[in-house]
């Protein structure tokens, strides 16, 4: 007798982006949450509301790097719903690779410029 079978084999095809992109999706937005309560926090319990209240907190070594970090997880998670939209919605290969290549052009553009403005101040 053979073995009953349950549920029917079948076969996966595509960019293999599930799992991986749900799980940098969620680790993102808990970085940008946490990213927007200590900014929250500051603003409230800033002793010196206005420009230079704001420009010593971001003086601050921490904050330029968890900003450096919110701002890259924030671009990140863009690439990944932005490519997802172009992957679902955009059916001509070369338009679709077109607009995937002008949105890592961009988002590195603006992490660039993240960066610079980040470490002016």
């Amino acid at each position: 007798m053979s073995e009953p079978r349950i549920g029917q084999k079948r076969l996966v095809v595509g960019a293999h982006y599930g799992l991986r992109d749900w799980l940098s999706q969620r680790i993102t937005a808990v970085i940008l949450g946490s990213y927007s309560v200590i900014l929250v926090v500051s603003a409230l319990l800033a002793p010196e509301p206005g420009y230079y209240g704001w420009s010593g907190l971001f003086a601050q070594t921490w904050m330029k790097v968890f900003t450096l970090l919110a701002f890259l997880a924030f671009f990140y998670h863009a690439w990944v719903g932005v490519r997802d939209i172009w992957m679902d919605y955009v059916k001509p290969l070369g338009l679709r690779l077109a607009l995937q290549a002008f949105t890592i052009v961009w988002l590195l553009g603006c992490a660039i410029w993240a960066i610079d403005v980040l470490w002016r101040v």
